[in-house]
Parts: C-alpha cells; sequence; structure tokens
C-alpha cells in the first residue's frame, strides 16, 4: 500500500483529502506545520508528498527544495495562489505537479495515482537492457536515467528526464503543449499547461549552449515544441 504525506495546515481540507485518498486504497499520514512536514518527510520513507504552499514554520517552496535534494519522490503543490510565477518557481524547485485550490477530490485522485503509476514503472526499469539515445554531444542513459552533455553528466528531476527523453526518442516531430503533457503526466491539462513551458525552461538551461538561441529544443510558435536533429 503506498503511503502519502499530506502537509497542510488547514485541517479540514487536510482531512477531506485524506478520506479520498483512503477510500482509492492509499495510507495517509498529515502534519499541519511546515517543520514537522519536512522533518517526516526526511525521516521517513513516503511514495508521494502533497504539499501546501502556506505553511507555518517552514513553507511548501522550502521543504520541495530540501526533499528534492535528499529523495526522488514524487512532489505535488498545493495552494490558493494561482500567479503563474509561484507554479514556475515550485516546478523549478523540482516539484512534478501543481494543483490549484478549488479542485475537485476526484482531480486529486487522478494526479496521484498518475504519479505514483509512473514512478513505479521507473523503479521496475531497472532490469530491462542497457539503452542509449545519442545525439550531438547529448547522451541519454535510459537504464540509468542519467544524461551527459558532452561527457558531463547533468542532473535532471524525474519529469525533466521523461520529457527529454520522449522528445529525444520522437525527432523533428512537433508536439504541442497539451500533448506532451498528456505523455508525460498521463492527464488532461485542464487548461493548465504551464508545467510544460517551465519544464522546458529549466530543461534548456541544462543542455543548451545558449538558451535564448536553442540548439536542441526548438519552440514552434503557436503550435508546440520539437527536438531537432
Amino acid at each position: 500500500m503506498s503511503r502519502i504525506l499530506i502537509v497542510e495546515d488547514e485541517l479540514t481540507i487536510a482531512e477531506l483529502e485524506k478520506d479520498y485518498l483512503e477510500l482509492s486504497g492509499f495510507e495517509v499520514e498529515i502534519e499541519v506545520t511546515g517543520d514537522k512536514g519536512l522533518a517526516r518527510a526526511i525521516g521517513e520513507d513516503f511514495d508521494l508528498l502533497l504539499l501546501d504552499l502556506m505553511l507555518p514554520n517552514v513553507d511548501g517552496f522550502e521543504i520541495c527544495r530540501q526533499i528534492r535534494e535528499r529523495k526522488n519522490v514524487p512532489i505535488l503543490l498545493v495552494s490558493a495562489k494561482k500567479d503563474d510565477i509561484d507554479k514556475i518557481r515550485g516546478l523549478g524547485l523540482g516539484a512534478d505537479d501543481y494543483i490549484t485550490k478549488p479542485f475537485s477530490p476526484s482531480e486529486l485522485v487522478a494526479r496521484v495515482k498518475a504519479h505514483l503509476a509512473r514512478y513505479e514503472r521507473l523503479v521496475s526499469s531497472n532490469v530491462q537492457e542497457n539503452e542509449v539515445i545519442e545525439i550531438r554531444g547529448i547522451r541519454i542513459d535510459k537504464t540509468a536515467r542519467r544524461v551527459f552533455v558532452n561527457e558531463e553528466e547533468r542532473i535532471f528531476t524525474s519529469k525533466e528526464y521523461d520529457l527529454l527523453t520522449f522528445l529525444a526518442q520522437n525527432p523533428n516531430r512537433v508536439f504541442t503543449k497539451e500533448e506532451l503533457f498528456r505523455e508525460i503526466w498521463e492527464m488532461e491539462s485542464i487548461g493548465d499547461i504551464a508545467t510544460v513551458t517551465v519544464h522546458i525552461k529549466k530543461i534548456r538551461e541544462k543542455i543548451e549552449y545558449d538558451t535564448s538561441k536553442p540548439q536542441y529544443i526548438e519552440t514552434i510558435w503557436g503550435v508546440g515544441y520539437r527536438f531537432k536533429v
């Protein structure tokens, strides 16, 4: 049974989330302060973290940053703040998804299941034979989930790696942001595709010589992105 940690200072919201997730078969724990949530997230083994941004003592951004430095567990940020800058900041710190309040319980459960399913597949992929993608100085080791640019390893979050690998495996094909969201996050974009834009930006910062003139991931204005070979 997958364990989920909810860090949410509004107890009524946390308990509602807990009820729906437990009905779907998950084991759920709640912490209402950021410092206690951070301590448990670091000290215990959870399969997914659900973090509110506005928390007492330690905010969700800082929790996300510290957890991502130590673990590769899926992190979903939850907030009533709708500004893109908060989404960009959270995703830039390594969060896998950003859910804006209010949201339906069914949407929450769907996103949690999608992230857990993908993570479980990634863990089980260790038994596959070694497979490497090499394109103009970029080497993607799919078995080890490692990326090298001119033989220098670059560190990617889980979703950054998935997005880069998907584009590299489908070179010269243009994908819309909605298509990429469905492929990588395995759910409908629900009108919010800022997640894709942020991840593309972070990937470019790690693989491009000049992010203002990308040589690998090209923006097709009004359409989406493609990986050039």
